[in-house]
Order: structure tokens, then sequence, then C-alpha cells
């Protein structure tokens, strides 16, 4: 039986919740990622599947800090309304620029004034403590082109175009 170390590729089925077992997130089909610290799942979650095998679950309690971050209120903006399409609504999502920092961030429209939009540049779940649940499918030992790109490929995993 292989077992989930690095550079294997370990294909899971997971649910993502919150606290009170709203289930926020579930994989409709299984997801292979190649395991190391490749950044290809949460920290938190390849340290639960280290050692696993196929056939084992875990079920990892994400703190902020280890899912989406925390909240910061100094992402939410105020804009003029002028500078969104015309058919512009509450939950729409674009793309900006953090004012600081320059990433891109997606900016999610939280409300409509006259005149004004405020958009709010944190991940939906920012600021939320999650449960991430999974089950191990399968392990295997990654190849050498996956270990050099830093994804799995085939069946489930990255494809390249």
């Amino acid at each position: 039986m292989s077992q989930v170390a690095k550079n294997t590729v370990v294909t899971i089925t997971y649910s993502l919740s919150s606290m009170d077992g709203e289930v926020l997130e579930r994989s409709d089909e299984p997801h292979s990622y190649l395991h190391g610290g490749y950044g290809n799942v949460f920290e938190a979650v390849e340290k639960a599947l280290e050692g696993k095998s196929a056939g084992d679950a875990v079920d990892v309690v994400m703190e902020p800090d280890d899912a989406f971050g925390e909240y910061d209120e100094q992402l939410v903006r105020v804009e003029d309304r002028s500078i969104f399409p015309p058919e512009i609504e509450v939950g729409m999502q674009f793309e900006g620029h953090g004012e600081s920092s320059g990433e891109v961030l997606i900016y999610t429209v939280t409300d409509i004034a006259d005149d004004k939009v405020v958009v709010d540049g944190n991940h939906p779940l920012a600021g939320q403590t999650l449960r991430f649940h999974c089950q191990v499918n399968e392990v295997r030992a990654a190849d050498p082109h996956e270990i050099e790109h830093g994804h799995a490929h085939g069946a489930h995993g990255h494809h390249h175009h």
C-alpha cells in the first residue's frame, strides 16, 4: 500500500464546510494533487494526510490563518458606479488591484447605492474557521514530469493544453 508522502499523487474526494455544518464546497469528482509542499492544497490538509493510505479519511479544522486568511476591513472599497457595467448587481465579482499591495484581488459587490458601489476584496470565506473533510481514494508515486511541473497529471489532475 502506498502511503501519502512527498512526491506522491493523492486522489481525494472532499467537502469544505462551515463550523455549523453548512457545506460550502464539495468535490463532484475525485481531485488529484501532488503532495509535498507544492501549494496544491491547504498546508494543514497536507499535514493531516501525511502517512495516510487509500481508504483513510481525515477531518481538518482550519482556523482562518490556515484557510483564507483573516477578514481585512481595508479591502472593502466604495467606488463610483460609473466605472462598473450598467447591469451590475450584488454578488457579481470583478478583478481589481489591491491599493497598497498591487496584487490582483477578486472583489465581490456587496452593496449598490444610487451612485456608489461597495466592493469587498476579501475571499468570501475569509475570517471563517472551516472544516475540511476528505477521503483518500488512491495514492501513487508521482512521475518525474509531475514533480518537475509541480502538479499531478492524468484523469483528475492538471491538464496542459
